[in-house]
């Protein structure tokens, strides 16, 4: 079975840092473009950062400077950097692959993960 997993979130004060992962699960031929969204509470889901197969990075404004995005291809992960933190940085952050290709030949398009929550307080 696909998945993602995220792990990484938690309790952070503001000015500090995070790291977060995501693995895809199973047994992947290939994959794409690898991004990070997140969702504050009352609010819509926004894109943060991703990085497609070529390693070309996107970044939303807000966290631009701040986030960097990377990932290992062999391990299947995907990695946010999370850098100088701000209270309105809380949220549930998710991980999404845009196409995913099985050794058995199964494809899968736009996979999210499950999410992990960062709370950034003092």
């Amino acid at each position: 079975q696909v998945q993602l997993v995220e792990s990484g979130g938690g309790l952070v004060q503001p000015g500090g840092s995070l790291t977060l992962s995501c693995v895809i699960s199973g047994s992947i031929f290939s994959f794409y473009t690898m991004g990070w969204y997140r969702q504050a509470p009352g609010q819509q889901r926004e894109f943060v950062a991703e990085i497609t197969l070529s390693e070309v990075r996107k970044f939303a404004d807000s966290v631009k400077g701040r986030f960097t995005i990377s990932r290992d291809n062999a391990k299947k992960t995907v990695y946010l950097q999370m850098n100088n933190l701000k209270s309105e940085d809380t949220a549930v952050y998710y991980c999404n692959v845009d196409f995913i290709r099985t050794t058995t030949d199964q494809t899968f398009h736009d996979l999210w993960g499950q999410g992990t929550q960062v709370t950034v307080s003092s």
